[in-house]
């Protein structure tokens, strides 16, 4: 038993907001979420995956230039879409989800990061999640992907992933097998006590791993990272050729 409501009435937010920084020239004129992937923008991936998992009601937040990201997500077809306005504050992955938690409800929530690219290789990786998520033992669970199979990442991984699916975060100055994939499951409780604002939701996952409440699951597919525009290239040729 998943205490999740049923799949078609979960809800989601897509993380929209952020400046784009390494992308520019590009996103001074486009936000980061719009820019083109092989020809479709990067916020549509976030769209294909939650179509394909039946999930229809999407919040999307909005701060650089906000007004393009509005007129965008208001003609996907196929979603509910309510827009969270951020522009007279960014309020970083946290802030930016606690100011949207009226439109997001009482129940577990996913939430989608727009700046990079999940593709699944078999079933619905969001279904995966669902199929998975135990309200007694977790407070958040995180998609993750290998690094070694990762596209444009040159970090060192994020998560070592216990038996039975619990987190550990990699110690300063080792490497951990698995990265966070930009894609979670979250209890709105966690929440609770958080002040109005600019946060991380690494704030989050530490508050769930110190009780041993944050867990992940692995990602079959691609993952790929697009936060320059040679790696934006490379993702383009990458899809296409797949």
């Amino acid at each position: 038993m998943t205490g999740l409501p049923d799949i078609s009435d979960m809800r989601a937010m897509i993380l929209a907001a952020g400046l784009g920084s390494r992308l520019r020239p590009i996103t001074d004129k486009t936000p980061k979420p719009l820019v083109k992937v092989a020809g479709r923008a990067l916020i549509d991936y976030c769209f294909e995956l939650l179509g394909v998992a039946g999930i229809h009601y999407v919040v999307v937040n909005k701060h650089h230039l906000a007004q393009q990201i509005s007129a965008y997500v208001e003609a996907v077809p196929g979603f509910d879409i309510a827009l969270s306005d951020e522009t007279e504050a960014l309020l970083e992955t946290g802030g930016g989800v606690r100011k949207a938690l009226p439109l997001l409800g009482q129940a577990p929530f996913f939430v989608l990061n727009s700046d990079v690219i999940v593709r699944d290789s078999g079933p619905s990786s969001l279904r995966k999640m669902y199929a998975r998520w135990q309200p007694e033992e977790m407070d958040i669970l995180l998609l993750l992907h290998p690094v070694e199979t990762a596209v444009g990442y040159a970090g060192q991984g994020d998560f070592h992933l216990e038996e039975g699916g619990r987190l550990i975060r990699r110690t300063k100055g080792s490497a951990a097998p698995y990265l966070f994939t930009g894609v979670q499951l979250i209890n709105p409780r966690l929440f609770d006590g958080m002040l109005e604002g600019a946060f991380s939701l690494n704030l989050l996952y530490d508050k769930a791993a110190s009780t041993g409440r944050l867990y992940g699951v692995t990602h079959e597919g691609q993952w790929l990272h697009v936060g320059t525009p040679d790696a934006l290239a490379e993702a383009s040729r990458i899809i296409e050729g797949a």
